[in-house]
């Protein structure tokens, strides 16, 4: 049960930054869309690499694969073309491993 619990929590917690980095450099890039596009962005995300890497495994190949069906929920759900929702994407995951040097990881004890 402390397992599911740290998950749970540590799944919200992911969730939590994920939103904020997204908002962020969707602001940054133009986007007037708010918060809560940011937060159904990272939902989308999480369970497109979710399924994708139970699907194949990791590995390269479905890495590109989860990155591409994300770019086109980037692009649906800000109404933008191919190079911003690449654009956007890339900054979140420079900006997502920025952070991720700085912030403990949760695999640890909290």
């Amino acid at each position: 049960m402390a397992d599911l619990l740290s998950t749970a929590i540590g799944f919200l917690i992911a969730l939590v930054i994920s939103t904020i980095i997204i908002y962020l450099v969707a602001k940054v890039t133009g986007e007037k869309e708010g918060i809560g596009t940011a937060l159904l962005a990272a939902l989308i995300g999480t369970i497109i690499y979710t399924i994708v890497y139970w699907l194949l495994g990791n590995g390269l190949l479905a890495a590109v694969i989860a990155g591409i069906v994300w770019l086109l929920a980037l692009k649906g759900l800000y109404k933008i073309g191919w190079l911003k929702a690449l654009l956007i994407a890339i900054l979140i995951w420079i900006i997502t491993a920025i952070v991720g040097i700085f912030l403990p990881t949760l695999s640890g004890p909290l």
